[in-house]
């Protein structure tokens, strides 16, 4: 399932490296990242990562993200449809074809 974390407040952009770095803590590692991510822009200008997880998986980044944001709301949520399209065909690449649906 795409999940879409919104991150609300402003500065957004200096939220990127550090929830970059909850989700990846080694950059140049070895394999597939083991949640799919990628970074856009809400209408109202927040930050929104979508993620490709379980539901399960989807309530642990949110934890995890949560604890380097500073107390900024964060919302989870279905994507919309369209939206993060390519973090599914990414992890069905990485992981042989397995779906989480």
């Amino acid at each position: 399932m795409v999940y879409e974390v919104t991150i609300q407040g402003e500065r957004r952009l200096e939220m990127q490296e550090p929830i970059k770095r909850v989700l990846c803590p080694v950059e140049e590692h070895d394999g597939p990242c083991e949640v799919p991510w990628g970074f856009s822009a809400s209408e109202d200008n927040d930050l929104v990562l979508g993620i490709y997880a379980s539901a399960e998986k989807a309530a642990e980044v949110v934890d995890r993200v949560r604890g380097v944001v500073g107390g900024r709301e964060v919302v989870l949520a279905e994507a919309g449809p369209g939206r993060f399209e390519e973090l599914e065909e990414q992890y069905r690449i990485e992981h042989g074809g397995i779906d989480l649906k």
